[in-house]
């Protein structure tokens, strides 16, 4: 909730309660182009965080419910697409779902619901389904008002209850007890968690995300140029870090704390800078968020490019403060520089990140670093540290027998091992 995410919430005591444990939870996504946009990624980044707390995050690609049309928030019907052509938006879509979750152990899943509605009966349906709707509550839906000025076609009238359906199939299953997407779904959130009530007898839960503008009422990701790919064919890495680094003053603290991973205590602070200093946070937001949609590399990349063509200074990595792990005995001319009183076997065998982090000063305490690396600020050679018990360990020395450690956007501690 500090972070923006949430706008509308079924019972938020509920939820609350429900999120202590485990739970599975999806979003939908419409195939209808080849590649997501950053209007899209408000929901992505809900995902990440709800793995990166231990639950179980569904990308729910839409492949049946595109051959109909979603009139939300439209005041025209949607160009309805052949099966084929969505059958690849589907494919490349799950390419780039791989980017932003992790797949292993079933810790996220890719689903697409033309599995099932596509196999529908529709009689079975309309007896099964369809009697628990009333019409005259679907019509005073929002989801719906904008349409009915200009007509709205029964294909699309359909839409809510396939909607609900998809809630219901991941229900049973997949044990899915949450559904989340954009305000403007809130009616058809609604209509899912009313239909589990009525054919299972049980609670779901629904929440919704605030529908972004920037400061000057712009959609989210429309340029000039038009929408902002998350595709690197369509927009790339370069393209996407400017579309950030030009951020509305406004803007920044907000869109940090929505596309980032860096803790909220730094970005609280963004309220107080100005000029040179706020114009380094808007290059802190662009590199942290085409990182995560384009790897470091790419980040790395753009940030030089974009300090080559405006003339900004960089920061030389080699000023980062450093930390000295022994191989062997700790040395007594350990000159001016720190270092960890850990040997190397301590170090190959694992060391907790929170003890790590504490230990070399990038925290104060290790309870400071539980609650960081918690809130996502916590980052092993720029790979986000999940768990604030994972192991630092010998294998992550690079070439040079180094492991950086950061805490946030801009503290770093380099670990050498001598």
């Amino acid at each position: 909730m500090e972070r923006g995410f949430i706008e509308q919430v079924t019972d938020e005591n509920a939820v609350r309660k429900a999120l202590e444990a485990p739970l599975a939870c999806y979003i939908g996504f419409d195939p209808t182009a080849r590649s997501l946009h950053i209007g899209s990624l408000v929901p992505i980044m809900a995902l990440i965080h709800l793995q990166r707390h231990g639950h179980t995050s569904i990308a729910l690609v839409g492949g049946g419910t595109a051959l109909i049309g979603d009139p939300s928030g439209k005041t025209e019907m949607r160009q309805i697409l052949t099966r084929e052509k969505i059958e690849l938006n589907a494919t490349c879509m799950r390419r780039q779902f791989a980017r932003y979750l992790s797949f292993e152990d079933k810790k996220a899943m890719m689903i697409n619901n033309a599995d099932w509605l596509t196999k529908l009966n529709y009689i079975s349906f309309l007896r099964d389904i369809g009697r628990h709707f009333s019409v005259n509550k679907m019509l005073a839906a929002e989801s719906y008002k904008m349409r009915l000025e200009k007509g709205l076609n029964f294909i699309e009238f359909n839409y809510m209850l396939l909607q609900a359906y998809d809630f219901l199939y991941l229900f049973q299953n997949h044990n899915c007890v949450m559904q989340m997407g954009g305000n403007d779904q809130w009616g058809n959130m609604l209509a899912g968690v009313d239909l589990i009530r009525r054919v299972e007898g049980k609670v779901a839960h629904s929440m919704t995300f605030p529908l972004l503008t920037t400061a000057t009422g712009q959609k989210m990701g429309k340029t000039e140029k038009g929408a902002v790919w998350l595709d690197r064919e369509l927009t790339s890495p370069y393209e996407y870090y400017q579309y950030w680094i030009n951020t509305g003053d406004i803007d920044v603290g907000k869109f940090l704390a929505l596309f980032t991973f860096l803790p909220m205590e730094e970005i609280h602070q963004v309220k107080s800078l100005s000029d040179k200093e706020l114009n380094m946070a808007k290059a802190i937001l662009a590199f942290e968020a085409t990182k995560i949609t384009h790897g470091e590399d790419a980040a790395l990349a753009a940030w030089n490019a974009s300090a080559v063509a405006f003339g900004v200074k960089l920061i030389d990595t080699s000023l980062m403060p450093s930390s000295t792990i022994p191989r062997g005995q700790l040395s007594q001319d350990a000159s001016a520089i720190p270092f960890i009183k850990k040997s190397w076997n301590e170090l190959a065998k694992g060391i907790p990140a929170y003890e790590i982090m504490h230990e070399c000063g990038l925290c104060s305490s290790k309870s400071e670093a539980r609650r960081l690396i918690a809130q996502g600020g916590g980052y092993v050679n720029e790979n986000p540290i999940f768990a604030f018990d994972e192991l630092i360990t010998t294998e992550h020395l690079d070439r040079s027998g180094q492991i950086k450690l950061r805490k946030g956007k801009k503290k770093y501690m380099i670990i050498k091992v001598e």
